[in-house]
């Protein structure tokens, strides 16, 4: 009896088939499945890709937008859902995977109730606060990075860099980003950079991933290594949903590694043309300066001459006040002089007054022309004489001349 020979299958035709199955199954057309969200993305298109797990196992989901659009919260990497759906296989590459109807939150996952603990831990404490965030600087001298040295987002970083700025230092440290003892060595790369001062800024990050994937970035210890970080830290863990610890720790977050690197680097022309334009302006407000000076300068020429004329005659003035002042001065001491003078020979002629001598008793002989006789041989016995007295003259005639011994 001749056997019956197996079908040989297309590929196309075994993906076909196998979902038809599965589609046909009773119990994979109608099922309820509980786990644990992981790798979640909302795609433009308003369709939802993600995965759900438990300890042991992950299986691929989708959520095409009209369902979506009917759930009442935003599902997140780490919650715990009740999926109901169907089971099915996408054709074209032949991957099993769950279409959901419906979403159910059913708790949060027990990552993402750890990351929620800390995350709440540490804004507590004041790491997350605006006050302790650094600027970062403009137009760095080095940059370093802490992330895979083998990753993609390494490698984006430094084209970015390369392309906006050319010949700029960049220093890496490359450090596993997942997995046992990543953290760690996350951690200590922020601090041998600090230790060193190596760069002006750092980039801390990795490429998406799933919440597992990205976990690193939730530990304590990167969390505490960023927050004592003295060179200012720019976060750029996974994609523009995801986030981390690190990013609300960061002085700045990054939607994406190539994001940070354009934060952290800017365009060389657009340096160039910031340059140009700001030395424009300073060139164009030194000489509106220097235009304001010579006026001042002028204005200063014609005053200052004013001046000096002003303080020339001032100081003629005072001259002609000093001259003034030993003048009076002066005069009034001649005065004094002259007084003091006047006074003394008041008093010879005082002494030498004939009048005063008649007020004192004695008597003047003259002879009648009038002239004072002081010795007795200007006169003769018979002479006629007048005798001065105080209160009048009396006329004699000289009976006698005798001379005396003394005279």
């Amino acid at each position: 009896m001749e056997q019956a020979l197996t079908p040989v299958f297309r590929v196309s035709e075994l993906n076909e088939y196998v979902s038809l199955v599965l589609s046909n199954d009773p119990n994979l057309c109608d099922l309820r499945v509980s786990g644990e969200i992981s790798g979640f993305k909302r795609h433009s298109s308003g369709h939802l890709y993600f995965s759900l797990k438990d300890e042991n196992a992950l299986v691929r989901c989708v959520m095409f937008r009209q369902q979506a659009m009917r759930l009442n919260f935003q599902p997140q990497d780490g919650m715990q859902v009740l999926l109901y759906g169907r089971a099915s296989l996408y054709e074209k590459d032949g991957s099993f995977q769950l279409y959901a109807n419906y979403l159910k939150k059913s708790g949060e996952g027990e990552l993402y109730l750890k990351f929620l603990a800390l995350k709440k831990e540490l804004e507590e404490r004041g790491w997350f606060d605006e006050a302790h965030k650094k600027q970062i600087p403009f137009l760095p001298r080095r940059v370093g990075v802490v992330t895979s040295g083998t990753g993609a987002a390494v490698q984006d970083i430094l084209n970015i860099i390369q392309r906006r700025f050319p010949r700029m230092p960049v220093v890496i440290a490359s450090v596993r980003v997942q997995g046992a003892g990543a953290a760690e060595e996350i951690a200590k790369a922020i601090k041998e950079l600090n230790r060193k001062n190596a760069a002006d800024v750092l980039i801390v990050g990795r490429g998406g991933g799933s919440m597992e994937d990205l976990w690193a970035f939730n530990e304590p210890v990167v969390a505490e290594a960023i927050y004592k970080s003295e060179i200012p830290v720019v976060s750029a863990v996974g994609h523009e949903t995801d986030f981390t610890i690190a990013d609300f720790v960061a002085d700045l977050r990054a939607p994406t590694p190539s994001a940070a690197a354009e934060l952290c680097v800017p365009e060389m022309d657009a340096v160039y043309e910031g340059v140009h334009l700001q030395s424009e302006r300073m060139r164009r407000a030194l000489n509106a300066k220097l235009e304001r000076m010579r006026a001042n300068v002028k204005l200063f020429a014609s005053a200052k001459a004013f001046r000096l004329l002003e303080n020339r005659l001032m100081s003629e003035r005072q001259t002609l006040d000093g001259v003034r002042e030993r003048a009076h001065r002066g005069a009034k001491e001649q005065i004094v002089r002259a007084r003091h003078e006047l006074s003394r020979v008041q008093a010879q002629l005082a002494a030498l007054d004939p009048s005063a001598v008649l007020q004192r008793g004695y008597a003047i002989l003259t002879d009648t022309s009038g002239h004072a006789i002081g010795e007795v041989a200007a006169m003769q016995k018979g002479d006629a004489v007048n005798i001065r007295m105080r209160d009048g003259i009396a006329g004699a005639t000289i009976e006698t001349v005798e001379r005396t011994d003394n005279g």
